[in-house]
């Protein structure tokens, strides 16, 4: 308890640092914890210190932890790459928001099964900024047209966009990526789609939380930094197939 404790007053100061260099206010950056593979009572531990977003990366884990932390108020969102037959099971555990929408056809889903259940559904573009292959994402050059697209469904509310950087320990590369989002950002916010808001860059996490926050990101997903480090790397996380 108390190593979680002190890791979010250390992430804390890390975010009013990275903030204070920036020019910008502590207030302007929401932490998301970032809960993969972590026990319930260690996230309630974390929810209890305050800290009250937090997000998985497959419906699996949502499932399972969903019974142990529904009393503790909490707002919970997704960010691994959701497969479309898991759509419906996802929509039950009050997911507040999709970080992941990468592809019309599940845009497509999900608006259909919304529409179905007479819901609405926050959601940010998932874009693949460092052109990496093992990434999901949209190609940043298809994001004006595939914001456009998912504009059409009423159901969805498109707040913002959410990357997954470079896993680089050279700070500069991985800073072109986040640079890459902002622009897009920009982009899209000039075109004025109704429905569609850019408030949000969801990136950076444990390791270079501070670059993002340089470049401008509302919401960084951190999760080693507080939790500790897991058993599996970081691809396992992101692999479709498992999901």
């Amino acid at each position: 308890m108390d190593e979680i404790i002190s890791n979010l007053n250390q992430i804390n100061k890390r975010i009013k640092n990275a903030c204070k260099k920036a020019g910008r206010k502590p207030d302007e950056i929401k932490l998301l914890l970032a809960t993969k593979t972590v026990p319930a009572e260690r996230i309630t531990i974390a929810l209890q210190a305050g800290h009250t977003l937090i997000a998985e990366n497959k419906v699996q884990e949502i499932k399972e932890k969903y019974e142990a932390l529904k009393e503790i108020p909490h707002t919970q969102h997704f960010i691994g790459h959701l497969q479309t037959n898991k759509i419906k099971e996802i929509l039950k555990y009050n997911v507040s928001c999709i970080q992941s929408l990468d592809r019309l056809e599940l845009a497509e889903k999900l608006h259909q099964r919304l529409k179905t259940e007479n819901k609405t559904l926050e959601v940010l573009i998932q874009v693949n900024t460092s052109n990496e292959e093992s990434k999901f994402g949209v190609s940043p050059d298809e994001v004006i047209t595939f914001v456009k697209q998912v504009a059409q469904f009423e159901t969805l509310n498109i707040k913002g966009l959410m990357t997954i950087g470079l896993f680089s320990a050279e700070t500069e590369k991985v800073r072109k990526c986040f640079q890459l989002l902002q622009a897009i950002q920009q982009q899209v916010i000039a075109l004025k789609l109704p429905r569609v808001q850019m408030q949000e860059l969801s990136m950076g996490m444990s390791g270079d939380l501070e670059t993002a926050i340089e470049e401008g990101a509302t919401i960084i997903r951190v999760g080693t930094a507080i939790f500790g480090r897991r058993i599996y790397p970081d691809s396992y996380y992101w692999n479709e197939a498992k999901n």
